[in-house]
């Protein structure tokens, strides 16, 4: 145990001193903030581009009627021009030409045309003006052939918007409100967690052993440390390297938000919340007096997210996290151990990978149905439980089924590491010889 402990202390102050390390510690959160804030600029930055559409429109209902949007103008054109344009559009001044047959109002369909691929945004925004006043054209002949009184605002009061709220009932019939998207981005966050740690920190450990290996200092370490010895400790090093990154992670995320918060003058955020207070009042279809009914918001939503069960969650987070993180460290290890160079390195990850690959495909349709059997089966499978029970456990799963996923895993865990460090013990002092899994499995053979 104490040649296991030096392995691992060796292991991590190796790598926890190395600049690369220190330099991609520091700079990760103000990278991710960096790139947040990158897409927020670029998905709220308007499109400068302008377009101007040719309208031939043999209807005659939309004259006049599609106002410039933006940077998008439209001109309406006649009969003739239509015909040239179309005859060369890429040498026209027109970025497209939009064709409204006669019988549109019967056929709902137009036609769009244009030398450059369309964007999908201009093409919806089209489809929606057109919609609308076909829409509204209806609705003015239904009024004008019903003599009803008021009939347009009788019908603008039928439009209805149910708002569902979810309530989660505890086990001492407490209602709880709840929240599917809160529980669906709890499930998804948790597995993909899961699958890029255990996929990142695992392939360390091959990297690990494969740097020692061609180096040659492994025949000095093995004659006087076990080779189960000498991959205990890197299994074991580089996962508190992992943990020691993600503490830091933590705490300069918590340190960024309490100096972003500070940034901002009391006065400042008070003109900052009044103007989000303005900008709800305006919008039509709420009254103001609803709107100051409403709970708060950030108290709404603490409430659905303790509606979770978050000492299970974090229990099982716990479990799955070491357990997934053994399973493929182990496995990368003997990779390693068994393989001279990357290129045989990446034939033989691609079977071990592609389990929790197909996990990760597959966690949008877990979370989605998490009681489904495809989430099912796939959370009893050791290879993709850590990621797939991980995904259900927001949602509540029978105990039963969460019992049994864990013994599987730590079952199948325990197997792993005990065949890995065979192929560890025969593999780490063998250079030259193509291995396959053919040869991997004679390994396994071999007696102690």
């Amino acid at each position: 145990m104490n040649k296991t402990i030096l392995i691992l202390k060796r292991e991590y102050l190796t790598r926890v001193k190395k600049k690369s390390f220190i330099i991609l510690t520091i700079l990760v959160p103000f990278l991710m903030v960096g790139m947040f804030a990158l897409i927020i600029f670029l998905s709220v930055s308007d499109d400068k581009e302008e377009r101007t559409i040719a309208v031939y429109d043999e209807s005659s209902m939309f004259l006049g009627e599609l106002a410039d949007d933006g940077n998008t103008k439209y001109e309406f054109i006649p009969p003739k021009k239509y015909n040239e344009i179309k005859a060369d559009l890429q040498k026209s001044p027109y970025y497209a030409v939009l064709f409204i047959p006669g019988n549109v109002y019967t056929s709902n369909y137009a036609k769009l045309e244009s030398t450059k691929q369309i964007p999908f945004e201009l093409s919806e925004r089209i489809e929606r003006k057109l919609s609308r006043f076909i829409e509204n054209d209806k609705r003015q002949k239904v009024i004008a052939e019903t003599n009803i009184p008021d009939l347009e605002e009788k019908l603008s009061a039928t439009r209805t918007r149910v708002k569902l709220s979810t309530l989660k009932i505890t086990d001492s019939g407490e209602e709880k409100k709840s929240s599917s998207i809160v529980a669906f981005i709890a499930s998804y966050a948790m597995g993909f967690i899961i699958y890029f740690f255990v996929f990142m920190y695992g392939a360390m450990v091959m990297r690990s052993v494969m740097e020692e290996k061609k180096s040659r200092i492994v025949e000095v370490i093995v004659s006087s440390v076990k080779p189960f010895q000498l991959m205990l400790g890197k299994i074991i090093g580089t996962a508190l390297v992992g943990l020691t990154q993600v503490a830091i992670w933590v705490v300069m995320g918590v340190i960024i938000m309490v100096a972003t918060q500070a940034f901002f003058a009391p006065e400042t955020a008070q003109q900052m919340g009044q103007s989000i207070m303005e900008s709800q009042q305006q919008m039509a279809a709420i009254p103001a007096a609803t709107q100051m009914a409403e709970p708060n918001k950030a108290m709404e939503i603490m409430n659905m997210i303790s509606s979770l069960n978050l000492p299970l969650i974090l229990f099982s987070f716990i479990i799955y996290f070491l357990a997934g993180y053994l399973l493929y460290s182990s496995l990368m290890g003997a990779v390693g151990a068994a393989v001279d160079n990357d290129e045989d390195s990446q034939q033989m990850m691609l079977p071990i990978t592609i389990p929790l690959i197909l996990s990760i495909t597959l966690l949008f349709i877990i979370a989605k149905n998490p009681e489904g059997p495809v989430a099912f089966w796939m959370s009893m499978i050791p290879l993709t439980s850590p990621v797939a029970m991980m995904a259900r456990i927001p949602y509540g799963i029978p105990t039963w089924e969460l019992l049994l996923s864990i013994f599987l895993l730590v079952g199948t865990t325990l197997g792993t590491i005990w065949a890995a460090a065979k192929i560890y013990r025969t593999g780490i002092l063998m250079y030259g010889k193509k291995v396959n899994f053919k040869e991997l499995i004679k390994w396994l053979r071999y007696k102690s």
